[in-house]
């Protein structure tokens, strides 16, 4: 048995969370715990909630609430969805969570210690309405290079330049619409990732088992340009986690709070101690996950992220863990993922564009979108949702070849065999041919399965399914048990028995209709199929079963349509 640490990324709390950001990471990184969960592996699976940073605080004041009751209200809702796609976290965590205060201020007084941050005078934006500095997302104005009238002072959302404030014409306060503004000198601690540039590099260097996507953005961090930058790690905002170096203040930097960048990857730890808490469990439990002198050095950890995650993950993080020169554990393997794309546009919170996870609910259940997300996962390349690919998928994959074999062998059997599973003779030549495919497509499966290829393992695990009918046609029950009902039956006895192995190796796609097909058979058998002959002669004959109802209806057309013309215009 290994242990296994699953993190996916932490989504932020301004909102509820689309299409696109759940197959990015939180998804894929379920998929691959249920799997290993499946193969009798240590899991412990971990997420959370982003809770700090400037989009917390706009979308709050959007809300008219303050700002810590808008955070508690999106988490839960937030874990509600989560629970709603079947996402089987161990822990779903909060970054503003009394345990990642402490961490965070932990790491801080270490990295001080060590020498790796160096206080920086720097000039920012300061509005004399607010009182107050104004971060970069706080300052609105016209971009410089298109026009855009409410460009960011970090970025133009519409021609997606870089800016700075400084850049904007005719800037103003997002808070409060003022433009008496002014430009001061404040201090801010920045992470000296620059000095730790070699040892990252080598670090990265020694994973030679990484997706390609994830290494190439991490050495384009590293060498492009003037190279690695030393980050800022704090920020001017009422709402985060005060800077301290571990339990002592910090001279000069009364007010202000550490970034969201520095403090939300410590959240991964502190979520473990939550969990621990949670549980009733000592603080040795949840070490045993992260420190090397505590256990950990047989742990792997695998994290699950979109492309836009990956500098922090690959360079920010980990030199916060280097640099701390403490005995953490630093992640064994990245997957990271590019964009899934809505219908010849991009998926967009902030602008609400696509089918967010409440809506998706609302439709259909958790299984659909399960299945036609991580088989479409944008692995190598982006990839895009459209409602006529959504409608094929579901009903060529899950209604025309799961469901449509399900329905025929409980059908076929209750009208000739009565309520419980057959005898029969002997496995026939088809069930024999049958049972040699099914073990080598078993191992393929659970090949691309450990290596995290998700479309592969998809792909992998239709053609189980479709080898299901292609045996059904090919032995006919329905033809030999006019002359032949011992072979019939035989047959009969191995495809019902294939129905619970169907259930147990796409539970981690499908939870819902694993579940589903377990309670019709009647068993709780979930053992991982260690060879096919084995596996589908576990129901022996005389057991029970029900006919399950229709196990994926179809997406008529009319549906297909009302959905695209509900979903064409933004959110509101």
């Amino acid at each position: 048995m290994s242990r296994i640490l699953i993190t996916s990324a932490i989504p932020y709390i301004n909102g509820i969370k689309h299409l696109g950001n759940l197959v990015g990471s939180q998804l894929p990184a379920d998929l691959y715990a249920r799997y290993m969960r499946a193969r009798g592996n240590e899991v412990l699976f971990l997420c959370a909630t982003d809770e700090h940073g400037t989009p917390a605080e706009l979308a709050a004041a959007k809300a008219n609430m303050p700002v810590d009751e808008y955070c508690q209200q999106m988490h839960r809702t937030q874990a509600k969805l989560a629970a709603g796609f079947r996402l089987s976290f161990d822990h779903f965590g909060r970054s503003s969570s009394p345990q990642n205060h402490r961490l965070t201020q932990y790491f801080a007084g270490l990295l001080a210690e060590n020498g790796f941050i160096e206080e920086v005078s720097e000039k920012q934006v300061y509005s004399h309405a607010d009182g107050r500095f104004l971060p970069d997302r706080y300052i609105e104005g016209t971009c410089p290079n298109c026009g855009y009238d409410k460009a960011r002072g970090d970025q133009c959302e519409n021609c997606t330049k870089q800016l700075d404030p400084t850049d904007l014409i005719d800037p103003r306060s997002a808070i409060s619409g003022s433009t008496d503004l002014e430009v001061r000198e404040t201090k801010h601690l920045y992470l000296r990732q620059s000095a730790l540039k070699d040892e990252l590099d080598a670090w990265i260097d020694s994973k030679t088992d990484w997706p390609v996507l994830t290494t190439s953005i991490a050495k384009k961090w590293l060498h492009d340009g003037d190279g690695l930058r030393d980050r800022g790690i704090t920020r001017d905002l009422n709402w985060g986690i005060p800077v301290k170096k571990g339990e002592e203040d910090w001279p000069g930097m009364e007010g202000k709070v550490f970034y969201v960048w520095f403090d939300a990857p410590i959240e991964y730890i502190a979520c473990s101690a939550e969990w621990a808490e949670a549980q009733g469990l000592e603080e040795a439990d949840w070490k045993r996950w992260w420190r090397t002198d505590a256990g950990a050095e047989d742990v792997r950890y695998v994290q699950f992220m979109g492309k836009d995650n990956v500098p922090f993950h690959t360079l920010s993080f980990p030199a916060t863990i280097m640099g701390s020169r403490a005995p953490w554990k630093l992640v064994d393997y990245i997957k990271s993922f590019n964009y899934l794309n809505y219908d010849g546009g991009q998926f967009s919170t902030s602008q609400g564009r696509g089918v967010f996870m409440d809506q998706a609910l609302e439709i259909l259940p958790a299984d659909y979108w399960r299945w036609w997300l991580l088989s479409n996962a944008p692995e190598t390349s982006d990839s895009e949702f459209t409602w006529e690919k959504f409608q094929t998928g579901v009903n060529k994959d899950l209604a025309d070849v799961l469901g449509n074999f399900v329905s025929r062998v409980t059908k076929f059997c209750r009208s000739k065999f009565g309520e419980g599973i057959p005898a029969g003779g002997e496995l026939t030549e088809e069930g024999r041919k049958l049972v040699a495919d099914l073990d080598a497509r078993l191992k393929a499966y659970a090949g691309h399965m450990e290596a995290i290829d998700v479309r592969k393992a998809a792909a992998e695990l239709r053609a189980i399914w479709v080898a299901g009918n292609e045996f059904l046609q090919t032995a006919a029950p329905w033809t030999s048990f006019k002359t032949d009902p011992e072979r019939a039956a035989a047959d009969i006895r191995l495809a019902l028995n294939l129905i619970r192995v169907y259930a147990v190796i796409s539970a981690p796609f499908l939870p819902d209709a694993s579940a589903t097909l377990l309670e019709a058979l009647r068993t709780d058998a979930t053992d991982w199929p260690k060879d096919m002959e084995t596996a589908l002669s576990t129901l022996p004959a005389g057991h029970g079963f029900a006919v399950p109802d229709t196990l994926f209806a179809k997406i008529s057309d009319e549906d297909r349509e009302a959905w695209a013309e509900k979903f064409s215009g933004v959110r509101t």
